[in-house]
């Protein structure tokens, strides 16, 4: 006798949280369309209209849109979140405008903090000040007594006093190094202002922030980017870096106390004093944190090589000379901080290892110079996976653009800076050759040619907010202001072009694309719910849209109604911090 078998049963999958009855924009379309989605586990169980409404009926949390848009959560290519959190915990003047208000804040936080032995801190603006060079004097009439050592926005020099010129041991015998220089007065003298390397001769005379200043600065930070649907980044300088603590062990310490909600990949800062001795080092350090860590929550697989420095001091490594305030070529091309032979071979190094490289490359010299590495370690090597990136990219020639694609070479944006501003328009294109503004920040003609193309804030040079700096990329203007755009028409990114860069664009350097930087089954829950369809937004009003909610895993990690109800006493605004 035979005994019926009764048919398995498939289990009907359940869902944690279904997003439901709004857009998604799940990077895989040109246009977002209407539906939710289901998450199970921290990831993406299902986007299938039908399934989505049936698994919406047992699910665990259900988040109506109400007609808002879903999408695959942001990601910063280039960011220093460490350094900044310690900003916004220390004299932050991110928000000061003019000299005034910046020196008011300063005497504010002196005045504020008598138990502090350095006033340190950053965040001035050079176009607050005549030649984007403030003086020692200035400081002396307000903090007399105690050293005062200021980075300012870009973070390519500092403002310091008289005090801290002496426990320095600055005075008009020291000399420039070879990868700086100071602003002096007539009989040689300091003047107050610190350029690049020059900034480093202080190093060995403040204080720097403990590893637990540095743990809650990275606290601070991660919570300020979360508040803008940030969901990973790649930290551009992980290691001491120029008179930071080391941040490798605070980020050990976040994965261990599970205070890391955000994904990270950090670049291992390259010393350009230490030469090929760090290789190994290097390598240690990634492939301890390999067996310590799930790589898709920390990785320093990544190197940052910063190859020159920034237009507006003119130490941006350029083709072209300078001008003077005359008009007239100088004999100055910038500083290119490595021999670009040396470059190339230590790059050639690190790509054989199997180490990305991230390079700081803003003057159109450095540029090629970086293209040229890659390309030495791409023939030397072969053919990697390594994806190395150039960020800001002020400058580029029209040559150099079509070689991105071909090297597989991913153009990192900060896409914010293509606008005119005062310091911008002041301090820099006044002094460029030729028609720069035309190759200014060149990110339609990189597109065009094919190029990869990812996206950062360099916060806290500049606002961590991506909805900013998509507006910029795709109207040249900023939002607000009614300059004209910045270049031509064909420098200008379509919406889905910027907002894919600072998604699926980012994810794909930090080696995050197979689960995180798009809306697909299986993915990660990394998202972020936008108050609007910005899609439906006129491109003139793009930078109007705000952030309702960031979710990592499937886990709701920030929601602005808590967040800003939550805001009492001292509390950073987490949408004020930044200019």
């Amino acid at each position: 006798m035979t005994i019926p078998q009764e048919a398995p049963v498939t289990a009907t999958p359940h869902a944690d949280v279904v997003f439901e009855n709004g857009w998604i924009y799940t990077g895989t379309d040109s246009q977002p369309r209407p539906g939710g989605i289901a998450v199970a586990d921290g990831r993406i169980l299902s986007t299938d209209p039908e399934e989505v409404a049936r698994l919406a009926e047992t699910a665990t949390e259900r988040v109506d849109l109400a007609g808002r848009l879903l999408i695959p959560g942001f990601q910063d290519a280039h960011v220093h979140p460490v350094s900044a959190g310690i900003e916004l915990l220390s004299c932050n003047l991110t928000e000061c405008d003019t000299a005034e208000r910046t020196l008011a804040a300063i005497a504010a936080y002196a005045e504020a903090h008598p138990e502090v032995e350095w006033i340190l801190g950053a965040g001035w603006s050079m176009d607050a000040f005549p030649g984007g060079t403030p003086t020692r004097q200035m400081l002396d009439a307000i903090v007399p007594d105690r050293p005062v050592f200021l980075e300012n926005r870009d973070h390519h020099g500092a403002w310091f006093n008289t005090r801290a010129a002496e426990l320095a041991g600055v005075d008009a015998t020291t000399a420039d190094p070879a990868d700086g220089r100071f602003e002096r007065e007539d009989d040689g003298t300091p003047a107050g202002t610190a350029h690049e390397g020059a900034m480093n001769l202080f190093a060995a005379a403040r204080p720097r922030a403990t590893q637990q200043k540095a743990y809650d600065g990275l606290l601070a930070a991660q919570e300020y980017l979360l508040s803008f649907g940030i969901t990973a980044w790649q930290d551009a300088a992980v290691g001491e870096f120029m008179g930071s603590p080391d941040t490798v062990p605070v980020y050990h310490r976040a994965v261990a106390d599970g205070t890391l909600k955000v994904r990270v990949r950090g670049a291992q800062w390259w010393n350009r004093e230490e030469g090929d001795a760090q290789l190994g080092p290097i390598i240690a350090r990634r492939d301890e944190a390999a067996a310590a860590c799930d790589p898709e929550r920390l990785s320093l697989s990544s190197v940052k090589v910063m190859v020159d420095g920034v237009a507006e001091n003119f130490t941006a490594a350029m083709h072209d000379c300078y001008l003077d305030h005359h008009g007239q070529a100088t004999d100055n091309r910038g500083i290119s901080f490595f021999d670009p032979r040396q470059m190339a071979d230590f790059v050639t190094a690190l790509d054989r290892e199997g180490v990305q490289v991230h390079f700081h490359a803003l003057g159109d010299r450095a540029v090629t110079d970086a293209l040229n590495a890659i390309e030495q370690a791409r023939t030397v090597n072969g053919p990697s996976g390594n994806r190395h990136h150039l960020a800001h990219l002020q400058l580029v020639r029209s040559e150099d653009v079509d070689r991105f694609a071909p090297l597989g070479a991913t153009a990192n944006m900060q896409a914010l800076w293509a606008c005119h501003e005062d310091q911008l328009d002041t301090l820099t294109l006044p002094f460029l050759a030729g028609d720069a503004e035309t190759h200014h920040y060149p990110f339609g003609e990189l597109a065009s040619a094919g190029a990869a193309l990812a996206a950062g804030s360099d916060w806290p040079v500049s606002s961590p907010d991506p909805i900013q700096a998509i507006h910029v990329a795709v109207n040249r203007v900023a939002y607000g202001e009614e300059r004209p755009p910045l270049g031509p028409e064909h420098q200008k990114l379509t919406l889905a072009q910027a907002l894919d860069a600072y998604t699926q664009g980012t994810a794909r350097i930090n080696h995050l694309d197979h689960a995180t930087g798009r809306l697909l089954p299986g993915y990660y829950a990394d998202l972020a719910i936008l108050d609007r369809n910005v899609f439906d937004v006129p491109a003139e009003q793009i930078g109007s849209v705000g952030v309702d909610e960031t979710w990592v895993g499937g886990e709701r990690v920030y929601a602005r109604a808590a967040a800003d109800s939550a805001a009492t006493g001292d509390a950073v605004d987490p949408r004020g911090a930044a200019a």
